[in-house]
């Protein structure tokens, strides 16, 4: 009632839709579009059979198996609740007859409400054709609690997950695996149980992803491998891997055949080909040259107390385990830090730093 006066009179019909039918698929909708066209009626609707029809209004034929009313369950006799056919809360009315039928709508039920489903009996009792197109239940499934919120919740997964199988995508145990509406995932890749891959987030082909794995609107390159681990708003390089138990913050971009380890978390940092970052390292607020060794227990130390500071480290460098990067600060391209150093300032290339705090004691040549 609220909406008619909105829409165009330009002939077409009117489309009404329920909003707690969230598994309706377009397929569906474009056969009762077309159902509508081509049998002439004034009204066409959506129906389905349900093993356990409580709660919906019963569609109820006639014995040559025209659509003779709709029922909510509440207003029911005992023989029209055993009805099995479901009104799905789908409608292609001709715009001119849902106008008149909704002026003649009154609240004369248990409920004391108006029922859109009346203009279906008000059609009828005018002798106007109404047809009805009989759907999967699933597609009609409706959604009033969280139980069968639940429930569309485990349908909706299975098509997404056949979707990606169809594709060529390995699923180990689709009970245990969650993959959100928009996620993309390339041909020969295997998902393994309990992983979750949320938002936009893009897997390449060929890539090994969980099990326990959380990818939220990340990117993942062709053949990498993820497990164990969560990446957040980044980018995994192709052939790269990652886990088990790391995580990548935002911000995020590992290059092409990294390899990062267990226990590694990494924050708004760039990551260059073929750098290793094996053991227990936390990097954030970094920009990572390629070829360069992270040794376990390094830290960029980039915070101040009142604000965040940036490390840079070159190419080829080597980084010692246990090592303290003071940020800001700067390792030249092929310079290392000796275990357990505390490096405040910044390192030349081909520079040894040693100590607490590291000095440097000497150079060595900076094409490694």
């Amino acid at each position: 009632m609220t909406a008619l006066p909105l829409l165009p009179q330009d002939g077409n019909p009117v489309l009404v839709l329920y909003g707690d039918t969230p598994l309706l698929t377009a397929e569906t909708i474009h056969a009762l579009l077309a159902l509508h066209r081509t049998s002439g009626s004034a009204a066409t609707l959506l129906s389905a059979q349900v093993p356990d029809p409580t709660g919906y209004g019963r569609v109820i034929r006639d014995h040559d198996g025209r659509v003779r009313k709709i029922v909510e369950e509440v207003d029911c006799s005992a023989e029209e609740r055993q009805v099995s056919e479901i009104n799905a809360g789908t409608y292609v009315f001709r715009h001119e007859a849902l106008r008149e039928a909704l002026r003649a709508l009154a609240p004369d039920n248990a409920q004391g409400e108006y029922y859109i489903t009346d203009t279906i009996g008000w059609l009828l009792a005018r002798g106007h054709q109404v047809s009805a197109l009989v759907a999967r239940g699933e597609d009609t499934v409706g959604v009033n609690s969280r139980q069968e919120l639940a429930a569309a919740e485990a349908l909706m997964r299975r098509r997404l997950l056949d979707r990606l199988m169809e594709g060529g995508v390995t699923i180990i145990d689709p009970a245990t695996t969650y993959v959100h509406a928009g996620v993309q995932v390339g041909p020969d890749t295997v998902i393994h149980p309990q992983s979750y891959l949320e938002g936009a987030t893009a897997v390449g082909a060929r890539c090994t992803i969980g099990p326990q794995a959380r990818l939220v609107d990340a990117t993942v390159g062709d053949g990498a491998r993820v497990v164990a681990s969560s990446v957040e708003h980044g980018a995994i390089g192709e052939g790269s891997t990652v886990g088990p138990y790391s995580r990548l913050r935002p911000g995020t971009r590992v290059g092409r055949f990294v390899e990062i380890g267990n226990f590694a978390e990494l924050k708004n940092a760039v990551v260059g080909d073929h750098t290793k970052i094996h053991h227990m390292s936390y990097l954030g607020d970094v920009t990572i040259g390629a070829r360069v060794n992270i040794g376990a227990g390094t830290v960029t130390c980039n915070y101040d107390g009142k604000r965040k500071h940036n490390t840079i480290i070159d190419d080829d460098a080597f980084i010692g385990s246990d090592t303290m990067l003071i940020a800001p600060i700067r390792i030249g391209k092929g310079a290392m830090t000796g275990a357990g150093s505390v490096v405040n300032k910044d390192v030349p290339p081909g520079g040894v730093a040693v100590g607490v705090p590291a000095r440097v004691i000497r150079y060595v040549p900076s094409e490694r």
